[in-house]
């Protein structure tokens, strides 16, 4: 049995001498605990070495995409085409395979042969002559190296990376931005705090600054090419009646570098984002036609790579960038999020609040779609975006008819003008609703009101008759009757009548409080002239 074994350094073709001790594969290890022991099992047949870097690489790619290297077919050719008899112990299925197509030649993959190549390794310095320890480190470096260059280079995966950092930038550029401008109109207010009002765009706030400097300068500046007429006036009137405080020559300095700084980020961020505008145009039409440039490579810069998002399913993409909602409402048993990143696509920006949810729903879907086409596909056309976004583009603009048919309509068809009738009815005011007096349900007139009040009238002199002095004790009873007569009353209906009841007991109060000292002098009074007696 042969046995063919691949290193950074060469292939090496090794003949088992002993062929039993293979069946044993738990106690093969044993065998190659030593060099000795090991050149027992094994011996080293022929060895092919590498010219260079170059061709160890070239061999390693064929080696890993399973495919048969010209060095590779040259040692077969040389040595085990001869022994054509002989079986050929291989590491690989997938070349085994290859090798028995080409080459007819009858491989071998098992655990022992797994085992043996273990044993192989371990005793590589002593079964292959005439290559250094030293040598074999640094050339497995190399090619190391080598082979991670190559595959970084050309892998499909990796193309993406510049999205990702693109979109990354551009986000810290944003935050650095909104930094700067916000010290910027901060230290020149102290100087010249007006026009932070009168100048609301930033780009245009710092130029403006750089151009003036001193606020003493506005009347002979001329800021037609930055600033409109308007603006440019209402800034020279606000100098000339600024409650800023006056700064150094230094200080100045010091705000026009920074105002410059924020120019040169701003027009830095104009030119990255037209890169990563045209960068997902190249690798992501599709996707990009469909939710934007700055979705698409932010869901890209989320999933890792364009690969990654593809193998996401479209309720993934749906939700993603809101996964702290989502646990959050699995957590609490609430409703999870509608829409993620997705959100701030131009199609659900545009869409009614009560169908932002079913838009996000189908554009994702469609958007999975388009991810897998420009991720697997072989055409880098956008026609598949731009097919799904007008089918979006017609069921968004029924949605929102469907909302206005059941407003207004039947829900089948829109809703029609009836014929204009001209109505001649004449109404009259009813003021039965401007009285808040609950209505009574027997009406009455002013003369039974008037009756009822002469009936109640006998009754209320009782309280002015005078009582004869040897009747104190029969008067008490007499008061509380007359004291206790206005609750036994019945509830008047009529305004005009609880009017006089409320007057006739104020009358009775006031009679009750006169008498009340009265009584009290009588029977002092009296108790004095029984004492005499």
């Amino acid at each position: 049995m042969l046995v063919l074994f691949e290193t950074a350094a060469g292939y090496a073709i090794f003949k088992v001498l002993d062929e039993s001790k293979l069946q044993e594969v738990d106690s093969l290890w044993e065998e190659f605990q030593t060099p000795e022991r090991a050149n027992k099992i094994v011996k080293l047949k022929h060895f092919e070495k590498f010219q260079d870097t170059t061709e160890a690489l070239a061999a390693a790619t064929a080696m890993v995409e399973g495919k048969i290297g010209k060095s590779l077919k040259k040692v077969l050719k040389k040595v085990v085409a001869k022994e054509a008899h002989e079986q050929l112990a291989i590491s690989d299925i997938k070349l085994g395979s290859v090798i028995k197509e080409k080459m007819n030649l009858s491989c071998v993959h098992s655990p022992a042969v797994a085992e043996l190549m273990r044993g192989i390794r371990t005793q590589m310095e002593g079964l292959i002559t005439g290559l250094p320890p030293r040598e074999i480190s640094a050339m497995s470096l190399g090619l190391a190296h080598s082979l991670s260059r190559y595959k970084l280079k050309f892998s499909p995966d990796k193309v993406d990376t510049m999205i990702v950092q693109a979109i990354s930038l551009l986000d810290d550029l944003d935050k650095e931005l909104n930094n700067y401008i916000m010290r910027c109109r901060e230290w020149y207010g102290w100087h010249f705090p007006e026009v932070g009002k009168i100048i609301t765009d930033n780009l245009a706030y710092c130029k403006a600054i750089q151009k003036i400097g001193f606020r003493t300068n506005v009347a002979t500046t001329d800021l037609s090419d930055i600033l409109p007429e308007e603006i440019e006036a209402e800034v020279k009137l606000a100098a000339e009646i600024s409650m800023g405080v006056e700064v150094s020559e230094e200080d100045i300095t010091n705000i026009l570098h920074l105002c410059e700084q924020v120019i040169e980020i701003t027009e830095y961020r104009v030119q990255l984002y037209d890169y990563l505008k045209n960068r997902m145009m190249a690798i992501a039409p599709n996707l990009t036609v469909m939710v934007g440039e700055l979705v698409g490579a932010r869901l890209i810069a989320h999933a890792g790579s364009l690969l990654n998002l593809a193998k996401h399913p479209a309720s993934t993409v749906q939700i993603l960038g809101a996964e702290k909602a989502l646990f959050r409402a699995l957590k609490t048993r609430k409703d999870t999020p509608k829409y993620g990143l997705i959100y701030h696509a131009s199609l659900v920006g545009q869409t009614s609040a009560k169908n932002k949810g079913k838009i996000s729903r189908m554009l994702a879907a469609k958007s999975a779609l388009a991810i897998r086409y420009d991720a697997l596909g072989e055409d880098t056309n956008a026609e598949m975006g731009m097919e799904n976004r007008a089918k979006l583009e017609v069921r968004l603009r029924h949605l929102e008819d469907k909302g206005i048919r059941k407003i207004s309509g039947t829900g089948k068809s829109m809703a029609r003008a009836d014929k204009y009738q001209h109505k001649s009815d004449v109404r009259v005011y009813d003021p039965s609703g401007d009285s808040t007096i609950p209505s009574t349900s027997k009406k009455r007139t002013f003369e039974e009101v008037e009756k009822e009040e002469e009936e109640e009238q006998p009754a209320t002199p009782v309280v002015k008759v005078k009582k004869s002095k040897k009747e104190p004790a029969a008067e008490e009873p007499e008061t509380s009757e007359v004291v206790e007569e206005p609750p036994k009353k019945k509830k008047k209906k009529d305004k005009k009548a609880e009017v006089a009841v409320e007057a006739e007991e104020e009358e009775e109060v006031v009679v009750k409080t006169e008498e009340t000292p009265e009584k009290k002098k009588k029977k002092k009074k009296k108790k004095a002239k029984e004492e005499d007696d």
